[in-house]
């Protein structure tokens, strides 16, 4: 007997429909060749015939010893992971007539099985479910884990099961007859933009937040750099608590990767707030950009429509680092294997921070700086100049007094009241960009764009000229400068680049002064 069912396979952060054909039937003389799967599956696929005997041996069923070909179709298109043991064995049970086929050809069913038929949960639901819905599936059966992280996809039956049976045919008044419903809107909107760290809780360092305020509005990479416990790590943090809300589009493209990730937990809940990552300096090439035999998002996609922070950026492999440069530029990163190529979403906020130097004390007004005679410029060169050109802003971080610590007086001003100004600026920016879709920061403009949209005063030209001979300042400069005087004309709500908005730009560009270092 001939039965089919739907699956899906993921690829990047999409998903594309599998189908799953069963025939079973004619007597085989020898029994270990009895069973035939084909499809170009992996490793994984190939192993789930074990893991289904077993399953349908412990829960009753029986693996028949007649002839069983399994295809999973389109043929060339490679099958990888255990996601398929479900599909597979409730068609396989349909056509050897232990079950009736019902409504399996209508439904879309992905699950990984263990040995007593109990389902265990499988990456990437979300995009599973978008797939299905656009495919106009009937509805989806997965795994109870998954419930919740493919009901976000809405408007399509998520039907959950713990065991075997429960993924084809659930019991009548199980609770798995009942599909898993989830309102993503008012979910998202009752958890939206929730942070537990705020701007208020800084004490001092003025200057570190109006740097950060001008990251925001303009979405413009962000080196720190200062001494050890100067704050550098604490006022990162509280940077996507002043980027513009999440809509709801970016909400669930930053959902769709943490699915196919795996990071989702089994309450899932549409992503409200802006990721933040903080890989560790020992992180390799692969976990930060992505990649592996089978390709999964690295730290960067996760940082998609967020914030990834490098601490302590010249202890980062060189390598680590220049795999950076690409997916800055281009705000996507793509894998490429010999068969497949695959494209991760990676539009992020680079905020960095570093010491000045090995021992973290150049330039210090107090503690004096240990490190020998050209140490501190070795320390900086581990920083590529391409790299550095892609940091808008460079941010000296200095010691707060004991004073301010010890104040009492409240901040005065919460993230609340920064993001209202990062969010007033943000809408002028897309106003002015509404020409050039999928652009909506500063940051973005390439240099063309920059000469086109950001005129300055014959005395701006006179204020930047001296700047760049007087400071040392390099050419690729230029163009970063213009763009942060954009954002500052914005977040002060000026159609014109003012003389005060270009030195204010030219301030946060300490480390292209040849002198710094020495």
């Amino acid at each position: 007997m001939f039965v089919k069912t739907f699956a899906s396979a993921v690829h990047g952060v999409d998903a594309r429909t599998i189908t799953v054909e069963v025939h079973v039937g004619g007597n085989v003389t020898v029994q270990k060749n009895f069973y035939h799967l084909v499809g170009l599956p992996d490793s994984a696929v190939k192993e789930g015939f074990q893991r289904i005997e077993a399953a349908l041996k412990n829960i009753g069923f029986r693996m028949m010893r007649k002839k069983t070909t399994v295809n999973l179709a389109p043929a060339d298109l490679r099958k990888e992971g255990s996601a398929y043991d479900l599909p597979i064995a409730l068609a396989y049970l349909a056509a050897s007539e232990q079950i009736e086929p019902g409504l399996l050809s209508e439904y879309l069913i992905m699950g990984e099985l263990a040995l007593d038929g109990k389902l265990r949960p499988i990456r990437g639901a979300l995009p599973i479910a978008i797939q299905a819905r656009q495919e106009k599936c009937k509805g989806l059966r997965l795994p109870a884990q998954n419930a919740r992280d493919a009901a976000l996809g809405n408007e399509l039956p998520v039907f959950r099961g713990q065991h075997l049976p429960d993924g084809g045919h659930p019991p009548p008044g199980d609770e798995t007859a009942s599909p898993t419903v989830v309102d993503t809107r008012e979910e998202f909107f009752h958890r939206h933009n929730q942070y537990e760290v705020d701007f208020s809780d800084v004490k001092g360092q003025e200057n570190i937040k109006r740097a950060l305020e001008l990251a925001a509005a303009g979405g413009h990479n962000v080196i720190l750099i200062g001494p050890p416990g100067a704050g550098k790590t604490m006022l990162a943090r509280r940077l996507p608590s002043i980027l513009p809300p999440l809509n709801l589009r970016e909400a669930l493209e930053t959902t769709k990767i943490h699915s196919v990730a795996g990071l989702l937990p089994s309450n899932a809940s549409l992503i409200s707030a802006r990721p933040f990552r903080a890989p560790h300096h020992t992180i390799s090439d692969v976990a930060l950009v992505g990649g592996g035999s089978n390709p999964m998002p690295g730290e960067i996609s996760l940082a998609h429509n967020g914030v990834l922070f490098l601490d302590e950026l010249p202890e980062f492999k060189r390598t680590v680092l220049e795999v950076l440069r690409q997916p800055m530029e281009e705000r996507r990163v793509t894998i490429s294997r010999a068969k497949i190529s695959v494209d991760y979403p990676a539009s992020f906020m680079l905020v960095a921070s570093m010491n000045p130097c090995p021992c973290g004390y150049y330039n210090h007004p107090e503690k004096e700086c240990m490190c020998g005679p050209g140490v501190v410029k070795r320390y900086l060169n581990k920083i590529s100049g391409p790299l550095l050109d892609r940091s808008d802003l460079h941010v000296e971080v200095k010691q707060v007094s004991y004073e301010e610590l010890s104040s009492l007086e409240p901040a005065r001003e919460t993230s609340e009241d920064i993001a209202g100004r990062v969010v007033r600026a943000r809408e002028r920016q897309l106003q002015r960009f509404e020409p050039y879709p999928g652009m909506y920061a500063n940051a973005q403009m390439p240099s063309r764009m920059v000469r086109e949209l950001c005129p300055i005063s014959p005395a701006g030209i006179t204020l930047v000229k001296k700047a760049m001979e007087k400071l040392q300042l390099s050419a690729r400069a230029y163009d970063r400068i213009l763009k942060v005087a954009r954002t500052a004309a914005d977040l002060g709500g000026s159609e014109d680049i003012g003389i005060e908005h270009l030195a204010e730009a030219i301030h946060f560009r300490s480390l292209d002064r040849e002198s710094w270092a020495g």
